[in-house]
């Protein structure tokens, strides 16, 4: 497993992390032992870097990686975020209600400190505002959070963070369906030293290439009860487009895995090939998917004929799918 720095932290990270929001049963029913053993499939796999929080299950997934950093786990970087839970969202971001989320995501992870705390896609006016920003540098004083920075939902929410100096991380949506960050935001990053973190690496699962059209999720799935954005942003949910034209997309993108290589790896690996990103954190919920995934990091580069065929296809036909706006 390679390595990145993460951004303005001072941490190195594995450049394959694991995105912890199966663990709080948000895709369904998942036992705490199932949860441990994907934990430890990926620290054994060389992932140290594990995204969680808050309002994953209620808190259930920050305890889940809380059990693991004391066995197994010990000395992983942990990400969790702030700013979804009712207490807070859209417009309660007081200090000392943030403060208490914070103690309380610290507890449940089992540290005095977090490794780095992400505003959690809260309101573009509240970015706007800038006062939230100065309470996580707050925070920060106060020693609850070694780092903090900023998951948001789209790109002019991402610039208005990265105007932030004390912004240390960005997670992003980043994916064969939602390319323009690449040529929008990374080289600003890359200036600014803001570590990229990607979530929605496969889109949801789409692009492993594994479902068909028509497949019905179980109703605990956001993939079931967000598929129109219902419950929050629609670009959460297979970046954004249809699920049944998000399969059919894939047949413009089937023709340029190179042969031996799954799809999944194919998507992976092409996020990895950008060096603004720090990380990619691919969801898990079974430990053979944490292997899998990890593997990705010994892949070659694609080449640039493929990039650029790939930006192609998505300007011309992908792109128009996306249902929010990016």
């Amino acid at each position: 497993m390679k390595s990145r720095k993460l951004g303005k932290t001072g941490l190195t990270v594995s450049e394959i992390g694991m995105g912890c929001w199966q663990l709080g049963g948000d895709f369904g029913p998942i036992e705490d032992a199932t949860s441990q053993a994907a934990l430890k499939a990926a620290h054994d796999a060389g992932i140290t870097f594990f995204d969680t929080a808050d309002v994953y299950g209620a808190g259930r997934s920050e305890t889940q990686v809380g059990m693991f950093l004391k066995g197994p786990g010990k000395g992983s970087v942990v990400a969790t975020k702030v700013g979804r839970t009712e207490a807070l969202y859209p417009d309660k971001y007081e200090k000392s209600a943030i403060r208490d989320h914070l103690k309380a995501s610290a507890a449940r992870l089992g540290v005095d400190s977090l490794d780095l705390i992400q505003l959690h896609c809260v309101p573009p006016t509240v970015l706007e505002d800038g006062a939230i920003f100065g309470i996580m540098e707050e925070m920060k004083a106060e020693g609850l959070a070694k780092n903090w920075g900023a998951s948001v939902e789209t790109l002019a929410e991402a610039r208005t963070c990265m105007a932030q100096p004390g912004l240390a991380t960005l997670q992003i949506i980043f994916n064969l369906y939602r390319q323009d960050a690449a040529w929008e935001i990374f080289d600003e990053a890359k200036e600014k030293d803001v570590g990229i973190i990607v979530r929605l690496p496969l889109a949801s699962g789409v692009l492993t290439g594994k479902y068909e059209k028509g497949h019905k999720f179980p109703q605990t799935d956001h993939r079931n009860y967000n598929a129109d954005g219902a419950a929050f942003s629609v670009g959460e949910t297979f970046a954004g487009i249809e699920m049944d034209k998000a399969i059919d997309a894939l047949d413009l993108i089937r023709p340029h895995v190179p042969e031996g290589m799954s799809l999944a790896d194919f998507a992976l690996r092409w996020i990895l090939d950008h060096d603004a990103v720090s990380s990619v954190i691919a969801g898990v919920s079974r430990p053979e998917q944490a292997q899998r995934n990890a593997r990705v990091s010994d892949l070659p580069r694609l080449s640039e004929s493929v990039h650029v065929a790939l930006r192609e296809a998505y300007e011309a036909r992908i792109r128009p799918l996306v249902r929010c706006p990016i």
